[in-house]
């Protein structure tokens, strides 16, 4: 007889091989036709909302591996949140706007670009952003991204750009929007200011000199030692080209200055801490220290520029330092911010003769129409040529670059739209309701903070064309901006049915309302600005656009999740923007992720040849390895990807599977509703194994709501391999292989089976979609079984299960079986059995070890997977037996186990070979025969 037959052994359609690049974008086709998202919305209705706001990626190019992560861990959260219960609706967004997509655009048309107007270039530029919409729409779905993708926010959509024009109009009612010229960081390459949101920092190489400045006034008499001296104050600076828009030179009110006599008759003023160094860079050893000066003393007093017929002030202010240098600072107004605001107190002009090229202007005698960096060794030839250059060298600092073009960007004033930070309380305000928000991680708090208490005020306006307009308009006889509510709503409504295009399209006449007069001076004579607003106001606004607009959403939104250098992007303008007109962040709480990063912690790049594409590694992996990476690693760091990390998940992804797989097996001829056992009545192992589960459940849901994915991954890896693969499913084999079909301990095992399976199965869903719902589709049929896993909520345990005195007791077994595996492997080792199931172990323990074991001696074989197991009470360990280290008082005999062995469930048996109808079975399997036949007929 082929006894093979008579086993219950796993039986399941549910394919070992994932084949997951296949199979993903079958079932991503199959959720769009059955229209899954908005089944999971119907079912929603009523509950409470959690709403992630989207920060919209730029619509220019591919996905790459970083913007992939950012849209898992959010499709990971909706999933999660719609599966405890929320209605968690995901809108997407993308922001549209912007110099990228102009650039792009320019080069595309090159040449042609001359005979083209402004209006071309913005529907060029539509339709460019358009394009990688599209692109970038169908990567993100086949990450297995769930959300509302036929009707996405676009940055450039008319209502939204109705209302980017809105918001900023409210600026200007409160009086927060001004126009005024100071300097700011200005890209000589894109022609056009940004924001400190633009700027990244790189190491670059500058001319670090020291330059004399004569002073001018007699200060004999209150420095009598200066009496008939040539005096020249010292300042350095590591930018040579503003050296020409030199107005003034600051020394700080509280430090202590020295006359420094280097022979000659000439004598050297700079910080008297500083001196000493000071000198050995200018290669004077032979000196004396004249007198020490009081930096008041020097206040107003007027130096002569080296080049120039004009001088320059020395005024004091708090920002110079004794790190490097003189402690005598230049200060050109129209090159520095400090140099602005301290210039302001001295009524020094705000001074930048550089044009939008970056070149200097023709009123720059020497160095008219030269590039400003490129003017740096033009300017150091001709202060040594006057004798204004005492030293030079060169010095590799951190300097601002645009984070677009990547080049070197200066510092240069030009009339531009500011927000105030002050005049409306922005930042005390800001400060305020950023300690009202909750931080994951908690130093994210403290990062913003910082950016908002010391940034400037927020320069709006960019010289590019595509973007919105700022829509303020100017009365052409008195030169004053005209704003005001009636016609911030007229523009909003043109705006709404035409699109900002209409600004560059429509005459000044069609674009204000015709009985508009000037407050001022009552004028009917305007014209419009021509600037367009920061891009990050843009996506800034969001909030206003996209929350307070969809009547399904809310405002302010339970989460906004972004890469951590958004604390001075996409969440501060955020901030900025709802605080300044809503007295109130956007947002609740705040997520952040770190970067993606290679196996060895360095930056990705193409040159390093170390760029993972997120479609490389679908392409060989499946789009849930990638998920299940976002998963397993702590987000808050950088994340590291490599090959090397992506075969170990895969392996790791492959055993989770094959776990499900098995229990699927064993559920073949197993219906929930009628074959299912009361926790009253399963076996102690079987309870075990719900409180181990109950654990998991409790742990997973906690891990969700604090957003820390890596332990679930890690502990349903461990629960799936440790828990289940090595305990409970490789002790059940037996149980539910050699038993006939229907006895209660078999149904027993295939009812806690099957509520593992449904609690591992939607404990994954979030994290694992695409493979939760294959195993969900091959789960036994039962009432009320959703047609979809995402139709269904996360797993709760029930209370009955925690039986922590039945834990203790099994958990002490399970360090008993330890040991027993110890022992046979060391048995193994001596040759002298093979098998598990070639062994019998006696378990001699000790009185108080005995007392703990004798109530479960008739489970002991099942337990250790041996053919007989004895216990006995014994304080001395026999001969020859392994004694347990980690357990007192228990030793383990292995000897070889009595009897043939079954040829049907293995297990050497002296009874095998009794019964004349099948010699070649146990006792047990031949009763379990019996009912195998009596159930057929």
């Amino acid at each position: 007889m082929d006894y093979k037959k008579t086993l219950n052994l796993p039986k399941t359609k549910f394919p070992m091989k994932a084949n997951l690049a296949k199979r993903e974008p079958e079932q991503l086709k199959a959720w769009e036709e059955n229209e899954l998202y908005h089944k999971i919305r119907d079912i929603s209705k009523g509950k409470e909302r959690f709403i992630l706001h989207d920060g919209p990626p730029y619509a220019n190019g591919h996905i790459h591996i970083g913007t992939a992560l950012n849209k898992i861990l959010k499709d990971i959260i909706v999933r999660s949140r719609q599966m405890t219960g929320f209605d968690a609706v995901y809108v997407p967004g993308w922001d549209c706007h912007g110099l990228p997509i102009e650039h792009n655009v320019d080069k595309e048309l090159g040449s042609k670009k001359k005979e083209m107007s402004q209006s071309d270039i913005r529907r060029l530029c539509r339709a460019y952003a358009e394009k990688y919409i599209d692109i970038q729409r169908g990567e993100f779905k086949r990450l297995g991204v769930m959300g509302e993708w036929e009707n996405p926010y676009l940055t450039m959509n008319y209502e939204y750009e109705a209302i980017i024009a809105r918001e900023c109009g409210k600026f200007a009612l409160d009086g927060s929007l001004f126009r005024s010229k100071k300097p700011i960081y200005w890209c000589c390459d894109c022609k056009t200011a940004l924001a400190e949101a633009e700027i990244e920092y790189h190491d670059d190489t500058s001319p670090s000199v020291f330059i004399k400045f004569l002073l001018k006034d007699d200060v004999s008499e209150d420095i009598p030692a200066l009496a008939g001296k040539k005096v020249y104050v010292v300042i350095w600076t590591t930018t040579p080209w503003t050296i020409p828009a030199n107005l003034g030179i600051a020394l700080h009110p509280d430090f202590d200055y020295a006359a420094v006599d280097t022979g000659n008759n000439e004598v050297l003023i700079l910080a008297r801490d500083l001196a000493e160094t000071c000198m050995e860079t200018f290669g004077i050893s032979d000196y004396s220290i004249l007198a020490d000066i009081k930096a008041k003393t020097l206040e107003r007093k007027r130096c002569a520029h080296p080049l120039y017929d004009r001088d320059s002030l020395i005024i004091l202010a708090p920002h110079v330092t004794l790190e490097t240098g003189t402690g005598c600072v230049h200060t050109a107004p129209g090159h520095g911010r400090e140099d602005y605001e301290v210039g302001l107190q001295y009524d020094l002009d705000v001074y930048s003769p550089v044009n939008d090229n970056g070149c200097f202007t023709d009123d720059v005698e020497f160095f008219k129409g030269q590039f400003v960096f490129k003017a740096n060794k033009e300017i150091n030839a001709k202060l040594r040529e006057v004798g204004a250059l005492i030293a030079e060298e060169d010095i590799t600092h951190q300097y601002p670059h645009c984070w677009r073009c990547k080049r070197p960007v200066i510092f240069r004033a030009t009339p531009q739209w500011f927000i105030s930070m002050e005049r409306t309380g922005l930042r005390k305000k800001s400060l305020e309701e950023i300690d009202k928000v909750k931080w994951i991680p908690h130093w994210g708090r403290e990062r913003i903070y910082g950016m908002i208490e010391n940034r400037p005020d927020w320069c709006v306006s960019r010289q590019r064309a595509w973007g919105v307009p700022i829509t303020v308009f100017y009365c052409e006889d008195c030169g004053n901006a005209f704003m005001n509510q009636y016609i911030i709503d007229h523009v909003f409504e043109l705006f709404k049915a035409h699109g900002a295009d209409i600004w560059l399209e429509k005459d000044v006449k069609e674009l204000i309302p015709e009985d508009a007069v000037c407050e001022t001076c009552g004028s009917k004579a305007f014209k419009k600005e021509t600037d367009i607003l920061d891009v990050w106001f843009d996506s800034g606004v969001s909030h206003a656009a996209v929350l307070e607009q969809r009547d399904y959403l809310k405002w302010p939104a339970d989460l906004y999740l972004e890469g951590s250098d958004q604390h001075r992007g996409w969440f501060h303008s955020a901030l900025l923007t709802s605080v300044g007109t809503r007295g109130k962040a956007p947002y609740e709480a705040v997520l952040t992720h770190g970067f993606v990063v290679d196996e060895s912690g360095k930056k990705m790049s193409k040159s390093l040849g170390n760029v993972v594409a997120p479609k490389q590694v679908i392409d060989k992996y499946g789009a849930e390895i990638l998920r299940l990476w976002v998963s397993a690693t702590d987000y808050r760091d950088d994340i590291r990807i490599s090959e090397n990390i992506l075969k170990q998940l895969s392996d790791a992804y492959r055993k989770i599977r094959n776990t499900c797989r098995f229990l699927l097996g064993n559920l073949y001829d197993f219906d929930p509703s009628k074959d299912a056992i009361p926790y009253s009545s399963m076996p102690e192992v079987d309870r075990f194994a719900l409180y181990k589960l109950l654990g998991l459940i409790e742990k997973a849901h906690k891990a969700y709501d604090r957003y820390e994915f890596h332990v679930i991954y890690h502990s349903l890896y461990n629960y799936c391999t440790v828990d289940l693969s090595s305990f409970y499913l490789d002790i059940l084999k037996d149980r539910l292989y050699a038993s006939s079909p229907e006895p209660l301990e078999r149904r027993s095992a295939q009812t806690v089976i099957h509520t593992l399976l449904d609690a591992i199965v939607r404990l994954m869903a979030p994290i694992l979609p695409f493979t939760a719902e294959e195993i969900w589709k091959f789960m036994p049929e039962r009432e009320g079984k959703k047609e979809s896993i995402h139709l269904t909520s996360l797993p709760v345990a029930n209370a009955a299960w925690n039986d922590p005195e039945l834990a203790e007791k099994w958990e002490y077994l399970l360090e008993v079986r330890g040991e027993v595996t110890k022992a046979l492997e060391e048995a193994r080792a001596r040759k002298l059995v093979g098998h598990p199931l070639d062994a019998a172990v006696i378990v001699s323990a000790n009185a108080n070890a005995y007392n703990i074991l004798r109530s479960y001696a008739e489970e002991l074989r099942s337990l250790f997977i041996v053919s007989k197991a004895t216990l006995v009470q014994e304080e001395a360990p026999p001969e020859g037996a392994y004694e347990c280290e980690d357990i007192e008082g228990l030793s383990i005999l292995v000897v070889p186990a009595p009897g043939e062995k079954c040829e049907r469930c293995w297990i050497h048996d002296p009874s095998v070979g009794t019964n004349p109808e099948h010699p070649g079975v146990c006792s047990r399997c031949q009763a379990a025969l019996k009912e195998i036949e009596a159930l057929k007929g």
